[in-house]
């Protein structure tokens, strides 16, 4: 596990490296989402940024989260995916990963990297409320979870000791078809870039 207290070009380097190994990924379930406070429940102004791959392959029964993200205004209490809203790309709904946060997400910093697989046929992977929601079952759970990736209507989501409901989140979306993913590498450092600039101007580091 790293820790960001990073330049610029490290953390869009660390973005970029996630997302071009979400690209290789075979399995056919694979999202990506970029994170910010403007894309909160209730928006915040807050500089940090984040970028994340998720790939869901319900055949092998593998999660796998690759996330980066960086200039957090408080320090990160926790991250996990919510699933499922009732409407694609907006309002709130419960979590649905492993509570309370994902294990070995770096906590008490303004950025850092995170990467884990997890088993979704173990109840421990689930949030127990999202189990008992859908079935009662590990199966049930897998079902909704991957409809709610392929509709929109999952999230992920970092909360912050300065915004315990979340400072930065992200709709998960499909991953773009192979010609689009040179934009999108170009686009997340940019991004981060702005963030950084913002940061400097209002003097935080």
């Amino acid at each position: 596990m790293k820790t960001l207290n990073t330049p610029l070009a490290f953390a869009a380097a660390s973005l970029s490296a996630l997302l071009a190994t979400g690209s290789a990924v075979a399995a056919p379930a694979t999202y990506y989402a970029t994170l910010t406070g403007a894309a909160e429940a209730s928006p915040n102004s807050s500089a940090g940024i984040g970028g994340t791959v998720v790939t869901f392959d319900m055949t092998a029964h593998l999660l796998t989260i690759d996330l980066s993200f960086v200039g957090l205004e408080g320090t990160s209490t926790a991250s996990h995916i919510h699933c499922c809203t009732a409407a694609p790309g907006i309002d709130t709904a419960g979590v649905a990963t492993e509570t309370p946060t994902f294990s070995t997400f770096p906590t008490g910093v303004s950025g850092g990297l995170f990467s884990m697989m997890y088993d979704t046929t173990l109840p421990a992977s689930w949030n127990p409320a999202f189990i008992t929601a859908n079935g009662g079952t590990t199966a049930g759970a897998e079902a909704a979870f991957s409809a709610g990736l392929a509709s929109g209507s999952a999230y992920l989501n970092i909360h912050s000791t300065l915004y315990p409901g979340g400072e930065i989140r992200g709709f998960l979306a499909a991953v773009p078809e192979p010609g689009q993913w040179g934009m999108l590498l170009m686009g997340l450092p940019a991004v981060l870039a702005l963030a950084r600039r913002r940061r400097d101007q209002d003097g935080q580091f």
